[in-house]
Protein backbone atom coordinates (compact mmCIF):
# COMPACT_ATOMS: atom_id res chain seq x y z
CA UNK A 1 0.00 0.00 0.00
CA UNK A 2 1.34 3.13 -0.91
CA UNK A 3 1.58 5.68 2.16
CA UNK A 4 -0.21 8.75 2.34
CA UNK A 5 1.33 11.71 1.21
CA UNK A 6 1.31 14.75 3.98
CA UNK A 7 -1.69 15.93 2.38
CA UNK A 8 -3.02 13.49 2.68
CA UNK A 9 -2.24 12.58 6.20
CA UNK A 10 -3.68 15.67 6.86
CA UNK A 11 -6.93 15.59 5.71
CA UNK A 12 -7.92 11.69 7.01
CA UNK A 13 -7.00 13.25 10.25
CA UNK A 14 -9.12 16.20 9.86
CA UNK A 15 -12.53 14.32 10.73
CA UNK A 16 -10.87 12.02 13.71
CA UNK A 17 -9.95 15.61 15.42
CA UNK A 18 -12.97 16.59 15.06
CA UNK A 19 -14.56 13.82 16.87
CA UNK A 20 -12.15 13.84 19.56
CA UNK A 21 -12.37 17.57 19.84
CA UNK A 22 -16.21 17.11 20.04
CA UNK A 23 -15.77 14.40 22.38
CA UNK A 24 -13.81 15.79 24.53
CA UNK A 25 -14.51 19.31 24.77
CA UNK A 26 -18.02 19.44 25.60
CA UNK A 27 -20.76 21.54 24.15
CA UNK A 28 -20.42 24.16 21.62
CA UNK A 29 -22.10 27.28 20.85
CA UNK A 30 -21.65 29.69 18.00
CA UNK A 31 -18.72 31.21 19.83
CA UNK A 32 -17.40 27.97 19.38
CA UNK A 33 -15.66 25.43 21.87
CA UNK A 34 -17.41 25.98 25.72
CA UNK A 35 -16.04 24.07 29.01
CA UNK A 36 -18.55 22.67 31.19
CA UNK A 37 -16.10 22.64 34.10
CA UNK A 38 -15.53 20.01 36.62
CA UNK A 39 -18.78 18.37 37.01
CA UNK A 40 -17.56 16.40 40.49
CA UNK A 41 -16.96 13.46 41.42
CA UNK A 42 -19.74 10.73 41.53
CA UNK A 43 -20.02 9.16 45.22
CA UNK A 44 -22.30 5.69 45.65
CA UNK A 45 -24.77 6.32 48.59
CA UNK A 46 -23.39 5.56 52.40
CA UNK A 47 -25.86 4.01 54.70
CA UNK A 48 -25.40 4.92 58.06
CA UNK A 49 -26.63 2.67 61.34
CA UNK A 50 -27.35 -0.18 59.48
CA UNK A 51 -27.44 -2.51 62.09
CA UNK A 52 -29.97 -0.08 64.19
CA UNK A 53 -33.96 -0.45 63.62
CA UNK A 54 -36.67 1.60 65.46
CA UNK A 55 -38.87 -0.75 67.11
CA UNK A 56 -42.49 -1.76 65.47
CA UNK A 57 -45.21 0.47 66.80
CA UNK A 58 -47.41 -0.78 69.24
CA UNK A 59 -51.30 -1.63 68.96
CA UNK A 60 -52.98 1.98 68.40
CA UNK A 61 -49.47 3.87 68.34
CA UNK A 62 -49.85 4.89 65.05
CA UNK A 63 -51.44 8.26 64.65
CA UNK A 64 -52.69 7.86 60.81
CA UNK A 65 -55.15 4.85 61.50
CA UNK A 66 -58.43 5.46 61.58
CA UNK A 67 -60.50 5.02 64.40
CA UNK A 68 -64.11 5.46 66.19
CA UNK A 69 -63.97 8.10 68.96
CA UNK A 70 -65.76 6.36 72.11
CA UNK A 71 -67.73 8.68 74.14
CA UNK A 72 -69.74 10.18 70.97
CA UNK A 73 -73.07 9.97 70.79
CA UNK A 74 -74.19 8.53 67.07
CA UNK A 75 -74.16 11.55 64.68
CA UNK A 76 -77.60 12.59 63.30
CA UNK A 77 -76.06 13.36 59.86
CA UNK A 78 -76.36 14.44 57.28
CA UNK A 79 -72.47 13.69 57.89
CA UNK A 80 -70.60 15.68 60.26
CA UNK A 81 -73.01 18.43 60.05
CA UNK A 82 -74.78 19.90 63.15
CA UNK A 83 -72.20 17.70 65.14
CA UNK A 84 -69.86 19.92 67.76
CA UNK A 85 -66.50 19.69 66.37
CA UNK A 86 -65.29 20.85 70.25
CA UNK A 87 -66.80 17.72 71.64
CA UNK A 88 -65.41 15.60 69.11
CA UNK A 89 -61.68 16.94 69.86
CA UNK A 90 -62.07 16.83 73.08
CA UNK A 91 -63.32 13.29 73.49
CA UNK A 92 -60.46 12.17 70.63
CA UNK A 93 -57.63 13.81 72.55
CA UNK A 94 -58.85 12.43 75.84
CA UNK A 95 -58.86 8.73 74.36
CA UNK A 96 -55.55 9.20 72.34
CA UNK A 97 -54.04 10.54 75.79
CA UNK A 98 -55.03 7.69 77.66
CA UNK A 99 -53.90 5.01 74.84
CA UNK A 100 -50.74 6.56 74.36
CA UNK A 101 -49.44 6.73 78.05
CA UNK A 102 -48.61 10.71 77.38
CA UNK A 103 -45.43 9.08 75.51
CA UNK A 104 -46.71 11.84 73.10
CA UNK A 105 -47.11 9.78 69.74
CA UNK A 106 -51.01 9.69 68.87
CA UNK A 107 -51.07 13.47 71.15
CA UNK A 108 -48.73 15.95 72.21
CA UNK A 109 -49.13 15.94 75.91
CA UNK A 110 -50.30 19.49 76.19
CA UNK A 111 -53.28 18.63 74.02
CA UNK A 112 -55.63 18.23 77.18
CA UNK A 113 -54.74 21.27 78.98
CA UNK A 114 -54.94 23.50 76.28
CA UNK A 115 -58.43 22.05 75.24
CA UNK A 116 -59.53 23.25 78.63
CA UNK A 117 -59.71 26.90 77.88
CA UNK A 118 -62.64 25.70 75.57
CA UNK A 119 -66.33 26.23 76.97
CA UNK A 120 -69.46 25.00 76.47
CA UNK A 121 -70.11 27.96 73.80
CA UNK A 122 -70.93 27.06 70.14
CA UNK A 123 -67.45 27.78 69.27
CA UNK A 124 -65.20 27.01 72.19
CA UNK A 125 -65.66 30.47 73.78
CA UNK A 126 -62.90 33.26 72.62
CA UNK A 127 -60.23 31.68 74.87
CA UNK A 128 -60.59 28.55 72.68
CA UNK A 129 -57.34 26.95 70.05
CA UNK A 130 -59.01 25.63 68.77
CA UNK A 131 -59.62 26.25 64.75
CA UNK A 132 -63.04 26.97 63.16
CA UNK A 133 -64.53 23.95 62.06
CA UNK A 134 -64.73 23.21 57.92
CA UNK A 135 -67.09 20.77 56.40
CA UNK A 136 -65.93 19.42 53.12
CA UNK A 137 -66.62 15.93 51.48
CA UNK A 138 -63.28 14.25 50.95
CA UNK A 139 -64.44 10.99 51.28
CA UNK A 140 -66.35 11.22 47.60
CA UNK A 141 -69.41 10.05 49.12
CA UNK A 142 -71.57 12.69 49.01
CA UNK A 143 -71.66 13.72 52.96
CA UNK A 144 -69.53 16.21 54.74
CA UNK A 145 -66.47 15.75 57.03
CA UNK A 146 -64.88 17.29 59.84
CA UNK A 147 -61.62 19.22 59.29
CA UNK A 148 -60.12 20.69 62.63
CA UNK A 149 -57.25 21.82 64.32
CA UNK A 150 -56.07 22.21 68.06
CA UNK A 151 -53.26 24.99 68.70
CA UNK A 152 -50.70 23.91 70.60
CA UNK A 153 -48.62 27.34 70.50
CA UNK A 154 -48.28 29.87 68.62
CA UNK A 155 -46.74 27.39 65.60
CA UNK A 156 -47.14 24.00 66.53
CA UNK A 157 -50.86 22.50 65.89
CA UNK A 158 -52.77 19.07 65.91
CA UNK A 159 -54.63 18.86 62.92
CA UNK A 160 -57.74 16.06 62.36
CA UNK A 161 -60.31 15.22 59.98
CA UNK A 162 -63.29 13.06 61.04
CA UNK A 163 -65.89 11.10 58.90
CA UNK A 164 -69.19 9.66 60.31
CA UNK A 165 -69.54 5.23 59.23
CA UNK A 166 -72.57 3.96 58.44
CA UNK A 167 -73.60 3.23 61.73
CA UNK A 168 -73.55 6.77 62.90
CA UNK A 169 -70.33 6.42 65.00
CA UNK A 170 -68.12 9.10 64.04
CA UNK A 171 -64.54 8.41 62.84
CA UNK A 172 -61.05 9.64 62.79
CA UNK A 173 -59.28 9.34 59.53
CA UNK A 174 -56.47 11.30 59.93
CA UNK A 175 -54.48 12.61 62.41
CA UNK A 176 -51.33 15.21 61.82
CA UNK A 177 -48.75 16.80 64.24
CA UNK A 178 -47.16 19.90 62.36
CA UNK A 179 -46.38 23.61 61.27
CA UNK A 180 -50.07 24.27 59.30
CA UNK A 181 -48.18 26.98 57.35
CA UNK A 182 -51.15 25.84 54.89
CA UNK A 183 -54.00 23.44 54.49
CA UNK A 184 -56.12 23.26 50.99
CA UNK A 185 -58.95 21.25 50.20
CA UNK A 186 -59.87 20.32 46.77
CA UNK A 187 -62.26 17.02 45.37
CA UNK A 188 -60.82 13.87 48.16
CA UNK A 189 -57.47 16.00 48.15
CA UNK A 190 -56.20 17.08 51.79
CA UNK A 191 -52.68 18.88 50.86
CA UNK A 192 -50.52 20.48 54.62
CA UNK A 193 -48.19 23.07 53.91
CA UNK A 194 -45.32 23.04 56.38
CA UNK A 195 -41.72 25.25 56.48
CA UNK A 196 -38.66 23.43 56.03
CA UNK A 197 -35.21 23.91 56.90
CA UNK A 198 -34.98 26.29 53.54
CA UNK A 199 -36.46 29.35 54.32
CA UNK A 200 -37.44 29.47 50.56
CA UNK A 201 -39.02 26.10 50.46
CA UNK A 202 -42.54 24.49 52.08
CA UNK A 203 -42.98 20.28 52.23
CA UNK A 204 -46.44 19.71 50.94
CA UNK A 205 -47.98 17.02 52.05
CA UNK A 206 -50.80 15.48 49.65
CA UNK A 207 -53.11 12.98 51.61
CA UNK A 208 -55.90 11.50 49.53
CA UNK A 209 -58.97 9.13 50.86
CA UNK A 210 -57.73 5.31 50.98
CA UNK A 211 -61.32 3.75 51.10
CA UNK A 212 -59.89 0.18 51.48
CA UNK A 213 -57.74 1.44 54.45
CA UNK A 214 -60.73 3.67 55.74
CA UNK A 215 -58.24 6.63 56.22
CA UNK A 216 -56.78 9.69 54.35
CA UNK A 217 -53.74 8.39 53.62
CA UNK A 218 -50.16 9.71 52.12
CA UNK A 219 -50.19 10.06 48.73
CA UNK A 220 -47.52 12.50 47.31
CA UNK A 221 -44.74 14.38 49.33
CA UNK A 222 -43.47 17.22 47.21
CA UNK A 223 -41.41 20.75 47.76
CA UNK A 224 -43.02 24.09 46.91
CA UNK A 225 -41.39 27.86 46.54
CA UNK A 226 -42.46 29.38 49.74
CA UNK A 227 -44.78 32.01 49.87
CA UNK A 228 -43.76 35.26 50.91
CA UNK A 229 -46.24 36.82 54.00
CA UNK A 230 -48.72 39.60 51.92
CA UNK A 231 -46.51 43.37 52.26
CA UNK A 232 -43.38 41.27 53.81
CA UNK A 233 -40.17 39.97 52.46
CA UNK A 234 -39.93 37.84 55.40
CA UNK A 235 -40.48 34.00 54.48
CA UNK A 236 -43.26 32.03 55.14
CA UNK A 237 -41.41 29.83 57.75
CA UNK A 238 -39.65 32.91 59.60
CA UNK A 239 -43.20 34.56 59.71
CA UNK A 240 -44.81 34.25 63.16
CA UNK A 241 -48.79 33.13 64.40
CA UNK A 242 -51.00 34.54 65.80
Amino acid sequence: MRPLSPRGRTAAAAPVLAAVLAATAGCADVEGLRNDGDLGTVHAPQSLWTGIHPDPPGPGQQPGTAAVVPGLPKAAGPGMRGVDPVEVLRADIKAATAQDGGTGRLVDPRAVQRLARCTQAVDGGPDCPVRPAVLRDVTGNGQEELITALDLDGRLSELRVYTVRDDGSIARILSRRGVLEGVEVAAEHLAVREPTSNPEKVSVSDYVWDPEAGIMNLSQLTLDDCPRVRNSSTPCSSASRG
